[in-house]
């Protein structure tokens, strides 16, 4: 299967469990590895016939600026369920990383895979 890629869109939300945390923005980042046919867009060079990778991006980030999840875990469960439900994905890889979440680690991050 072919996969389309975004890689390192940050993005300024409200995360994390404690009292600070939830008074500030903070930057997390994602990087998806979607499973999408691309022989169509690729004979056709139609953006119709492809997964468009700047909707999946404007509409990530649209739902994670609003969203205010105690933890990366749950919000990268929402993201997948938004890419597969709404792009009709049928297979991902989501990493959501947090920069800066642990002193002295460079960043925290969790991988998940969703989909067939």
């Amino acid at each position: 299967m072919d996969k389309v890629l975004i890689e390192g869109l940050e993005v300024r939300t409200v995360i994390g469990i404690y009292d600070w945390e939830r008074e500030i923005r903070q930057t997390v980042r994602l990087d998806l590895e979607m499973a999408w046919d691309i022989s169509t867009a690729g004979k056709s060079d139609n953006i119709a016939d492809t997964l468009d990778y700047k909707m999946v991006s404007k509409r990530l980030i649209g739902f994670i600026e609003q969203s205010e999840f105690g933890l990366i875990e749950a919000l990268a469960e929402a993201c997948a369920k938004i890419v597969i439900d709404e792009f009709a994905v049928p297979w991902l890889r989501l990493k959501l990383s947090k920069p800066g979440a642990v002193r002295g680690s460079e960043n925290v991050a969790v991988v998940i895979e969703r989909g067939s």
